[in-house]
């Protein structure tokens, strides 16, 4: 802090004393009324700051998770943790994925190819993947179906992942059937 700083601090705290002092004295009869509405106000003023605040995550509690256009458009809003999420129905299950442009496939966690009816015990593990935990293995499957609103797709590679995955990853054979993927505004849009 420099001295222009700490003359504007002390300048900042003696005005601050000296208001204090003379709302002290003017009420001092009926000081402990007065504190109250002061603190009632304070209150008031700190919740409306902390609103301000919080307004992004408190509208994304309120939104949607998502939006889909007829037409071919998907948009996506930014989730709190900075990440984007597409709810589809994967052979007739909902399940949420998060968009990853690093993944080059579909991936399907083992709880969600099991709600999709496929059945992880049974599938040839025969695939490998290159993770920030490590190497997994992985094994290929076919999806029936894909739904997003009103887009329908069929015969849809993907991978079931062996290993320890908490959601299922939305990755390039699904992103690639857009033309144009834009990211702006924190919105994710995705077109056909």
């Amino acid at each position: 802090m420099n001295d222009f700083d700490s003359a504007h601090l002390i300048y900042l705290i003696v005005l601050g004393s000296a208001v204090v002092f003379w709302f002290v004295a003017s009420n001092r009869n009926s000081l402990g009324k007065t504190m109250q509405q002061a603190v009632l106000w304070g209150l008031i003023f700190v919740g409306v700051l902390a609103g301000i605040g919080l307004w992004e995550d408190i509208r994304q509690t309120v939104m949607p998770t998502q939006t889909v256009f007829s037409g071919g458009v998907i948009e996506l809003p930014r989730a709190p943790d900075g990440h984007y999420y597409l709810q589809a129905e994967v052979n007739g299950a909902p399940i949420r994925f998060v968009v990853d442009t690093g993944a080059s496939q579909v991936v399907l966690s083992q709880e969600d190819a099991t709600a999709a009816g496929l059945k992880p015990e049974t599938l040839n593990y025969f695939g490998t993947a290159n993770t920030a935990n490590g190497i997994v293995r992985t094994a290929a499957v076919r999806l029936d179906s894909f739904v997003v609103g009103d887009m329908r797709d069929t015969n849809l590679r993907a991978v079931v992942n062996e290993g320890e995955l908490f959601e299922s990853l939305l990755g390039m054979t699904y992103l690639q059937r857009f033309s144009n993927i834009q990211i702006a505004d924190g919105r994710l849009v995705l077109t056909r």
